[in-house]
């Protein structure tokens, strides 16, 4: 049987498979990213890709390129998928590397305005248990950690690129160290919040390269309303309007 089916995010069909999908984490870390037209942008840990693709909804807002680095073949192969249906040629250029063996040939040092990543939440020995070699990568820093997620990001963005993750709380504090000691500065953080009186479940970081010490704290990102539904803004976030 076929592992592969196409989900629509209009304009776009996404292939995915029951090993690589993607959650509301991606959504909101796409839109956090804020990518520029003309951007060279690059998503590290990207499985089926969805962070970067999200920014090709509206191509007239989307990056100049987007790189997609993966070291499971089978996301890879899910992303040249989507590549193909969507006829988005060398603009989405997905990479089966692993990001701590990146190189100048798969993407010039210093070259890109914006990388972003939502990186596995969990240290070995933490949280859930996986089930699989795919859950077990997704989730938890069995390949790659913090430190070096911040440190691949900081070597491929030039002097003032921004750096975008995403992770649970808890985890903040180590975020933000990652980042400071890869030379990125963190400068913008966000709050995810199921409703306005519940704890956050989510933060969202922007680290910038060669940044100076400050931080800009943004109002918390509210999921639903008080009497259900999501708010105004993630309907925006999803790309649905108000019913």
């Amino acid at each position: 049987m076929e592992p592969y089916t196409y989900e629509d995010i209009p304009p776009l069909r996404v292939c995915i498979s029951r090993e690589h999908r993607f959650g509301t984490d991606a959504f909101l870390l796409s839109a956090f990213a804020r990518a520029k037209p003309g951007d060279r942008a690059c998503d590290l840990c990207a499985g089926c890709g969805i962070v970067p693709l999200l920014w090709f909804r509206r191509p007239d807002r989307a990056p100049g390129v987007a790189y997609a680095v993966e070291l499971l073949p089978q996301a890879v192969e899910q992303m040249e998928r989507t590549r193909a249906e969507n006829a988005l040629g060398e603009r989405f250029v997905p990479i089966l590397r692993d990001l701590r063996a990146l190189t100048a040939a798969d993407i010039p040092t210093a070259s890109l305005d914006l990388v972003t990543c939502n990186p596995p939440y969990n240290q070995p020995g933490t949280g859930a248990p996986a089930r699989t070699g795919h859950r077990l990568a997704a989730r938890h820093e069995v390949a790659c950690d913090l430190p070096a997620i911040a440190g691949a990001a900081a070597r491929l963005l030039r002097f003032g690129g921004r750096f975008c993750l995403c992770g649970r709380p808890r985890r903040l504090p180590d975020a933000m160290e990652a980042l400071r000691s890869a030379g990125l500065e963190p400068k913008r953080l966000r709050l995810v919040q199921k409703l306005g009186d519940t704890p956050p479940w989510l933060f969202l970081l922007e680290g910038r390269k060669g940044g100076k010490p400050s931080l800009q704290v943004e109002a918390p990102l509210i999921m639903e309303n008080p009497e259900g539904g999501f708010t105004r803004e993630v309907l925006a976030i999803y790309g649905k309007s108000e019913s």
